[in-house]
């Protein structure tokens, strides 16, 4: 029987990797991607190519604790023959957490209700060799009282059109933002935020402002200033991808994914409106 008259089947892996020796997410002519990774070690268990569509693509050096990716598959394996198989033939900076098949109805990037991002921001006099991947060193001390202010004026659905990056081409600049949250553990601070949908660069424009108002070169009102004026080029700096972690995206409860980032339980916040795109 011919590969084209054999059933295929959607199968979901839920993939963690350090974007640090990748050129970010998506294939391109040149440069190390997760995508193509990804890709070709699939392919080897399913023993034909396949084509991987995630949930969010990440830019260069940004890391994710589990990124939601589907392919369809002719190939009759086990959920179990999945992740052990994927992980024989990927690299130590990328593996698969889990894998679960859905029906055809089920696309990673469009059933998302909602994406899920972490950003670590290491503050200390001096800069940290351990941290260097994995957090944005300020060596001036930052107030989070200051920033944590100036975020909440961020909830909510709004034009975020100063807070996108200059090529981004998603058809709406308008997101709700559920949450934006910092905590401050010992030298680094931890920024939570999730949204049913992110522009691009939007997270690293947002770190970007927050510092900004936390160093106290800004005042704490710029953020509802910047979503006022909705344009980027008033925008602050964008902050560097190491410090971002795509940590995970909701799903209706239908589909059943694993979701080990979200501690197994569903969204259903975040899953009560349909993610724009």
């Amino acid at each position: 029987m011919s590969a084209a008259a054999q059933s295929s089947r959607r199968i979901v892996l839920g993939v963690e990797y350090d974007g640090s020796g990748y050129c970010g997410w998506q294939t391109q002519a040149q440069g190390r991607t997760v995508q193509e990774t990804l890709e070709g070690a699939v392919s080897t268990v399913a023993d034909h190519p396949v084509r991987i569509h995630c949930a969010g693509r990440t830019d260069a050096g940004v890391h994710a604790l589990e990124q939601v990716v589907h392919f369809d598959t002719v190939a009759d394996r086990t959920e179990r023959a999945w992740v052990l198989g994927t992980n024989v033939n990927l690299p130590r900076d990328c593996a698969v957490r889990w894998a679960h098949q859905v029906p055809e109805s089920f696309h990673a990037r469009f059933s998302a209700c909602a994406r899920h991002y972490r950003y670590r921001i290491l503050t200390r006099t001096t800069r940290c060799a351990l941290e260097r991947d994995r957090a944005l060193w300020v060596h001036q001390p930052l107030d989070l009282e200051r920033m944590q202010t100036a975020g909440t004026a961020l909830l909510g659905e709004h034009d975020f059109s100063s807070f996108r990056a200059a090529g981004c081409q998603a058809k709406s600049p308008v997101r709700r933002m559920h949450y934006l949250n910092l905590r401050r553990d010992g030298e680094v601070i931890d920024l939570a935020i999730g949204a049913n949908g992110f522009l691009q660069h939007m997270v690293r424009n947002i770190v970007g402002v927050l510092i900004a108002i936390g160093r106290g070169d800004a005042s704490v009102d710029w953020t509802r200033d910047l979503l006022a004026v909705r344009d980027r080029t008033v925008g602050g700096v964008t902050a560097p991808p190491q410090g971002l972690f795509f940590v995970r995206a909701d799903y209706p409860v239908e589909y059943a994914l694993p979701q080990a980032a979200a501690g197994g339980r569903s969204s259903t916040i975040e899953c009560a409106e349909k993610s724009v795109q």
